[in-house]
């Protein structure tokens, strides 16, 4: 899934690879997906984008926005854009093709689930859009501790350490896969009751927050996950599949793995007490 470290990579290499491409021909839903979600009628994607020229790419959370003159299109949870140079080497299978007048290409195929938006600059409505357009990014000096304190609601309801990071977009694009070795970094179980979090704690994850979102985004992504090129992040993650029952980086004690809270979570019972 699209987190932080992935849209901020993939937005630089669109930004950097494919500003002045002019698009020739959109292709909806080639191949049909229960789960690929649009904004609006996809009749309109051609009339709205053939012609028009890539202008710049940016980043909100987890969502990676694309702007030409006049139109904006934005990809979101399991909609990866994938760019081709080559005819020979487009995929077969896509819910979204995006073709150049330079013979080369962009292909969405969705995994798992994914929402991608194009409409007119300044129409987008879509509250998932505008709450990760609009909130402090992490990676920015305004995130402070204090602005990070002030996420947490406080209302004496139990609330998980997990629940308080990646829910309710309090931090958009920290999701359930980053999340997993920022709570390690910090020493914090997922399923920590927040209620009982000292000033120490709420520092510990702030600066893990901190310092994890930068070295994953400077290293190009996780290594789970894929760039604009089909290239691996360059970030090694220590809490994933990848590490699974493998030996603790930090401690040596085995990896594990539960369900929680809709998603599965990664662990280390030494190194994460609370």
């Amino acid at each position: 899934m699209l987190e932080l470290p992935e849209s901020y990579t993939i937005s630089n290499q669109i930004k950097k690879s494919l500003t002045g491409k002019r698009i020739s021909q959109i292709e909806v839903l080639h191949t049909p997906h229960r789960f690929a979600f649009f904004h609006d009628e996809i009749q309109s994607y051609g009339e709205l984008l053939e012609g028009q020229t890539i202008m710049k790419a940016a980043y909100h959370g987890g969502m990676i926005e694309i702007d030409t003159e006049d139109c904006m299109l934005v990809f979101a949870d399991g909609a990866y854009p994938k760019y081709y140079e080559e005819k020979k080497k487009f995929p077969k299978k896509h819910q979204l093709a995006i073709y150049f007048d330079d013979e080369t290409a962009i292909f969405v195929s969705i995994q798992m689930y994914g929402f991608l938006y194009i409409v007119p600059k300044g129409t987008c409505t879509e509250s998932y859009y505008l709450s990760s357009s609009t909130k402090i990014n992490p990676l920015c000096d305004e995130f402070t501790f204090a602005y990070f304190q002030s996420l947490y609601p406080g209302n004496h309801k139990k609330l998980t350490a997990k629940a308080f990071l990646a829910t309710e977009q309090r931090i958009p694009g920290l999701g359930n896969g980053v999340l997993q070795d920022i709570l390690w970094d910090a020493g914090i179980d997922p399923r920590f009751d927040m209620r009982e979090a000292s000033e120490a704690d709420f520092t510990a994850l702030y600066t893990s927050v901190k310092k994890l979102l930068k070295e994953m985004c400077e290293q190009g992504g996780r290594d789970t996950e894929k760039d604009l090129f089909g290239q691996k992040g360059g970030y090694i993650t220590q809490l994933s599949k990848n590490s699974l029952f493998e030996p603790c980086t930090r401690c040596g004690n085995e990896i594990h793995k539960a369900s929680f809270l809709g998603g599965t979570v990664y662990y280390c019972e030494h190194c994460q007490k609370k």
